[in-house]
């Protein structure tokens, strides 16, 4: 007798996962296609501004200006959009060794991390403009002075995050591997480095964004100029040109570069947590 209500009740099953699967890609292509969406309606909504109200090209250049610079300007933006993304990425990969290394220190020590964290606050909450000049005074090329500039900024919030993540361990499993007589080095790689990865995942997607706007800013206060300088002097001289359809290409790569950044640290932190942590794993209402 109850063969038949299981084996009536395993089409229903299927029938019920496969319109789970079919709403998560619906919802899937709606995140997709929403913001796609939004964005034609905006450019379309800047065209025609443009066109009804005859706006000079000087003051607001039209999507189809803005397009064209982009392509026939790539000669010039190209190389500089290289050397910022090359600034951008050479100061995260120091800021996150850096961070997680004086993160696991701070976490050994209460005394270093007393003794240091106050200078770690006061290097980021110091405009980084301010600290420009004299740090293009004390470095022997521009792009070094760049590339210190881009670090201090996307520094902290990698050494912030991952400092609280190693000293939210769970204490149970804390006493847990006490217990069992487990080492410092063995309790540091196999309870408070993956307990610290949600936190140190999160600083990793601020310290991309910020790390691609220190080196504009960076440079901006650095003032270099010549065949190896990136996107923010090319703003510049498109702006002191008067190249408005250039200065928007200029913008618009570094919007573009700054979502791409942002993607790709979401999509490493969704891969590493998919399957265990609590942040990533889609609850079903």
């Amino acid at each position: 007798m109850t063969d038949i209500p299981e084996s009536a009740s395993e089409p229903a099953l299927a029938a019920e996962r496969n319109a789970e699967r079919g709403g998560v890609s619906h919802e899937r292509l709606l995140r997709v296609v929403i913001p796609l969406v939004m964005l034609a309606a905006l450019i379309g909504l800047w065209a025609w501004y443009v066109k009804a109200y005859n706006v000079p090209k000087y003051i607001l250049p039209g999507p189809d200006l803005v397009a064209q610079s982009l392509v026939n300007d790539w000669g010039v933006l190209g190389p500089a959009l290289m050397v910022t993304l090359s600034i951008t990425f050479q100061a995260l990969a120091i800021a996150l060794v850096g961070g997680v290394l004086i993160a696991i220190l701070f976490a050994s020590s209460r005394w270093v991390e007393v003794a240091l964290s106050p200078y770690m606050v006061i290097l980021q909450v110091t405009p980084i403009i301010a600290i420009a000049p004299l740090i293009l005074i004390y470095t022997s090329t521009t792009q070094q002075a760049l590339l210190i500039c881009a670090w201090i900024v996307a520094f902290f919030p990698v050494l912030s995050n991952t400092t609280q993540g190693l000293k939210s361990t769970d204490h149970n499993l804390l006493n847990l591997f006490e217990l069992y007589g487990a080492s410092r080095w063995q309790t540091l790689f196999l309870l408070k480095l993956p307990s610290a990865l949600p936190y140190f995942l999160a600083g990793l997607r601020i310290a991309g964004g910020l790390a691609l706007i220190a080196a504009v800013v960076a440079e901006f206060a650095a003032g270099s100029a010549g065949a190896g300088s990136g996107l923010a002097f090319r703003l510049l001289e498109s702006q002191y040109r008067l190249n408005i359809p250039r200065l928007f290409a200029a913008l618009i790569l570094l919007c573009v570069t700054g979502v791409a950044i942002f993607g790709a640290t979401s999509l490493v932190s969704h891969l590493l947590l998919r399957r265990w942590h609590e942040s990533a794993i889609r609850r079903e209402n």
